[in-house]
C-alpha cells in the first residue's frame, strides 16, 4: 500500500501521525530538499505539502517535480485563506483531476 505523506512545519506533526500518516518537518528554507525526498519515495502515493511553506519556493520547480512524480500532488491551503481562494482553489484541482472545469454552487 501507497504513502500518504504531509509536508508541514514541525508543530502539526501529531496530528499526522495520529491520523497514521507520515510526516515530515520542514521550514521554508528546506522545503525544496525535504520535498524533493518525499518524491522520490518509492512508496510514496500522495506527498501534501502546507501551502505556508511555499511562499519563497521557485512556482515553476514546483511544477516540473509535479510532472515527474508519479503520485498524487496537492498543496494543503492556508487556514487563513480567504472563502473566495479556496474555491478557486478547490475548482482549479477539480479541473486538474478530470480534465475540464465544472462550476460548484455553495
Amino acid at each position: 500500500m501507497k504513502k500518504i505523506i504531509f509536508i508541514t512545519p514541525g508543530d502539526a506533526s501529531y496530528g499526522f501521525k495520529l491520523a497514521g500518516t507520515e510526516h515530515l518537518a520542514a521550514g521554508e528554507k528546506d522545503v525544496g530538499e525535504v520535498l524533493r525526498k518525499a518524491m522520490q519515495e518509492t512508496e510514496a502515493g500522495m506527498v501534501v505539502v502546507d501551502e505556508r511553506l511555499l511562499g519563497s519556493y521557485p512556482m515553476e520547480q514546483l511544477r516540473d517535480a509535479e510532472k515527474k512524480f508519479d503520485g498524487i500532488f496537492l498543496v494543503l491551503p492556508s487556514p487563513a485563506r480567504p472563502a473566495a481562494e479556496t474555491g478557486d482553489y478547490a475548482s482549479r484541482l477539480i479541473r486538474q483531476a478530470i480534465g475540464y472545469h465544472v462550476r460548484l454552487k455553495a
